[in-house]
């Protein structure tokens, strides 16, 4: 390759370290560490989009730092939380890093995406983080008390589906953009008699000017 097709190429950016100081280093190398991995993976294995590779840092490691922030704000007292859907791994690694005293679950039905946080929770050693391939569905009925979504469809769907294995007094956190009024809007009656929903929190990027929501659905009966 010559230095003029070198130069073209973008940068793989990380500006975590710059964005988020109070984070502890042990906190940010962990951070990098799994960067590295979901990078090297992604060549194989389509974890994160070809237009966000570059931009990871924000899209999904400053997302979900912002977003866990908002969570563990909202609810100190969690001890165990589900990342549905989890995939990648965002929300759910991160939110493990930033939490090593809470066990985080990570589900998700695709093989190859649980082959690879299998390895990532192995390779770098995350003790509070588990994975489990199969579908949050097939969770045992009241088991779940408090989880996190990303990417899971919307409000409705996520709800919709977790009725049973959501224990009473049990909340999903559901990740949003700016449409998150809407997916509210569109929650069925039927839906609201057994959830209330919630914003516990709202954020910008350390880039852009997209306003994302935490959103919680709270299971009421």
């Amino acid at each position: 390759m010559s230095n003029a097709e070198s130069s073209e190429t973008p940068q793989i950016l990380w500006r975590i370290d710059e964005w988020f100081p109070d984070l502890s280093p042990e906190v940010r190398t962990r951070l990098k560490a799994y960067h590295d991995e979901l990078q090297k993976f992604n060549r194989t294995v389509s974890l994160i989009s070809a237009k966000s590779v570059f931009v990871a840092d924000a899209l999904h490691f400053a997302d979900s730092i912002l977003a866990t922030k908002a969570i563990t704000k909202a609810n100190p007292n969690m001890d165990t939380v589900y990342d549905f859907g989890s995939g990648n791994g965002f929300p759910g690694v991160v939110f493990g890093i930033l939490n090593p005293n809470i066990k985080v679950v990570l589900v998700d039905t695709d093989p190859k995406k649980c082959e690879f946080l299998n390895h990532a929770v192995s390779a770098l050693g995350f003790k509070n983080i588990s994975v489990e391939h199969r579908n949050i569905e097939s969770l045992p009925e009241g088991s779940v008390k408090f989880a996190i979504c990303r990417g899971f469809g919307n409000i409705s769907k996520a709800i919709l589906m977790a009725r049973k294995i959501v224990a009473k007094g049990g909340s999903v956190y559901h990740l949003k953009g700016e449409e998150w009024g809407i997916e509210v809007g569109e929650i069925p009656t039927q839906l609201c008699s057994i959830w209330s929903p919630s914003l516990v929190g709202e954020y910008k990027l350390p880039v852009g000017a997209i306003k994302y929501g935490v959103v919680r659905t709270e299971k009421i009966s």
